[in-house]
């Protein structure tokens, strides 16, 4: 099962998804790519086992993951201050992974319906959901 963690910014959540990832699955392989430096060393600080950085890193890793976690805003052009680049929304969008998105709503965008709970909560959902699909 290929896992892919994307994050932006400074890669806070991403590394506690990947933190939390390998809490539960310690034995399960966790990618990570950021879409600068920054992100990508906080989530290898966090314990992913691979790495890299970029829009062309995103795009490959979307198209061989089973499974990508990542904030709502790495779907939509532009978020997270503009490191999100059209084309790394569409191929997020575009890859046949189970997608699993933390509500986040710092992008302009709210999901309605979702109830609100800290980063923690997200984070610790996301894992939870992760860890179902790739234990059934």
């Amino acid at each position: 099962m290929n896992i892919l963690v994307i994050d932006a910014q400074g890669g806070g959540m991403g590394r506690m998804l990947v933190e939390g990832l390998k809490r539960a699955l310690p034995e399960q392989p966790v990618i990570a790519v950021g879409t600068n430096a920054l992100a990508t060393s906080a989530m290898l600080k966090g314990g992913a086992d691979q790495a890299a950085t970029g829009e062309n890193a995103i795009r490959v890793c979307a198209a061989k993951a089973d499974i990508i976690l990542a904030p709502l805003g790495m779907v939509l052009a532009d978020a997270m201050l503009g490191e999100v680049t059209a084309e790394m929304a569409v191929a997020i969008g575009r890859s046949p992974a189970r997608k699993i998105f933390l509500p986040v709503s710092r992008c302009q965008a709210t999901v309605a319906g979702v109830a609100k709970m800290t980063m923690a909560e997200a984070v610790e959902r996301a894992v939870a959901e992760a860890v179902g699909v790739i234990r059934n």
